[in-house]
Parts: structure tokens; sequence; C-alpha cells
């Protein structure tokens, strides 16, 4: 029978929680909700006239479901891998790969444009084997390039969600699938995903999350070359005619879709049982 901790212990340990999500969320959030009504609510009138921002919205929506969902396929395949491995190669696996999640957006774009740019490492090598450079070049600072550079810090959080769920799956239970002659594609999609899809669908949600949000990569990699909300809001405040408060109205569109996205996932999870 396990000891009940006393309410009033709860609370204290509850204190730094509370004061950093004060301090880091709350406060901000409401900051720029009183911008965004500053002028009345007009600026939400403003952003509904305006084709820039839905279009925007559209490339946001768009880039956050593509770029997380082949996250998600190449973070199951690379954790369905890791889980195979000896509990020590998993670790120093699991460091290699935690890596990126180091890194800042901008020095992730620039990584990229190294590697991948009109000069980059990639692009003259495979210029030498007779391909365009332009074209390859290009290929970095487009949509698809975009969603690539997403992938290289998304894939390391989609890993580090689903690892544990594999690594704990009772592989039993496929043996005797597999016994009772299903194939290895049924014995995957009929079995273990069925009990590790609440995972899958966390690490989807954060992953998806992070890449509507995301700001550093998209900026210094496509500028204004591609459509999405993070950069329809640098605009608001970057360029001659700032337009504060319908840049905070921008700011409330981006976290509502993200806490919805959010709150998808966490209602996907199972209820513990009491």
């Amino acid at each position: 029978m396990s000891a009940r901790v006393p309410t009033s212990m709860l609370a204290t340990f509850a204190v730094p929680g509370s004061v950093v999500l004060g301090l880091f969320f709350l406060i901000p959030v409401c900051a720029v909700l009183v911008g965004a009504f500053a002028d009345g609510g007009s600026a939400f009138g403003r952003l509904a006239g305006d084709p820039v921002f839905w279009n925007g919205l559209r490339g946001t929506m768009v880039l956050g479901t593509v770029a997380p969902l082949f996250s998600l396929v190449v973070g199951f395949c690379v954790a369905l891998a890791l889980a195979r491995f000896a509990p020590g190669l998993r670790t120093a696996a699991l460091i290699a790969i935690s890596l990126p999640l180091t890194f800042s957006g901008l020095i992730v774009a620039y990584g990229f444009i190294l590697l991948l740019g009109r000069a980059g490492f990639v692009t003259l090598l495979l210029a030498k084997l007779g391909f365009d450079p332009a074209v390859i070049g290009g290929f970095i600072f487009s949509p698809v390039g975009l969603g690539l550079a997403y992938s290289y810090y998304l894939v390391p959080r989609v890993v580090l969600i689903v690892l544990p769920a594999i690594s704990n799956f009772d592989r039993n239970q496929m043996l005797a699938s597999r016994s009772l002659g299903a194939g290895s594609f049924r014995t995957l999609t009929e079995v273990m995903l069925p009990q590790i899809l609440p995972s899958l669908i966390a690490a989807y949600c954060l992953t998806a999350a992070v890449a509507v949000g995301a700001y550093g990569t998209a900026l210094a990699l496509a500028g204004t070359q591609v459509n999405i909300l993070p950069l329809v809001l640098y605009s608001k405040i970057s360029e001659t005619g700032t337009d504060l408060p319908a840049a905070s109205a921008a700011s409330i569109v981006l976290v509502a879709i993200c806490a919805v996205v959010v709150a998808i996932g966490e209602a996907m999870r199972p209820q513990r049982k009491s």
C-alpha cells in the first residue's frame, strides 16, 4: 500500500513549474492578446481580408502536416532498428541522434545551405556528375527543401517518443503471429502498431506543433519565398508599415493552432486506469 503524499507538499512541488508557466507563457500570451485587441479587434478583420495571411495559413497547414508525417515514418523506422541494439550501442546512437536538438534553427539552415546550397558540397559534387547545379542548389530553398530541413530536428523527437513504446513491446506476440502464418507486414500493422499507436499520435502532434511554429530555419532558408504563417507574422513587424495589432492577431492564430494540435495528441493518449 503506497503512502499518500500530502497536498501541501504537492502544491510546493508545483510552485516552480507554475512560476515558469506564468512568466514564459501566460503573461506573454496575455500581452499579445491585449495587443491584438488594441484597436478594438479590427486587426482580426484585416487578417481575414488579407490574401497573404490565408496563403500563409495554407502553407503552414501543408508544411505542418507533411513534414511531421515524413518524420514520423523515418523516426519509427529508426526507433524500430534501435530497439534491436544492445543497450550500450543504443545509448551511443541516441546521443548522436539527439544532437540536432541542441542546434538553433539558424545553424540548421546554414548547415543545409553549406551542404545543398548553390555552392554546397553535395551540389558541387553532383555538378561534376552532370547534374544542373542551379536546379540542385535551388532545391533546399523550396517548400520541399524546407520540409527536409524541418525533418532534421523533427525525426529525433519522434525517435525519443516512440522508442520506449517499441522497447517495452512484447515481441513474443509478433513471434506468435508469425507462427500462425501472418507475414511480416501484417504482423507489424495488426499486432505492433495498434499497441504503440498512442505514442505515434503523440509524436506526430508534438512534431506538428514544432513545425507549425518554427521560424528561424524558414527565415534563413526561404525568406519570403515560402509563404507560411511565422513569416507572415515576421513581415508584419519588420517592414516599413509595421502593424503590431495585426502581428499580435496572427500570433494568437498561431498559438491557437499549436494548442489545438497538442490538445488532440493529449486527448488521444490512453487514460490511466485507477
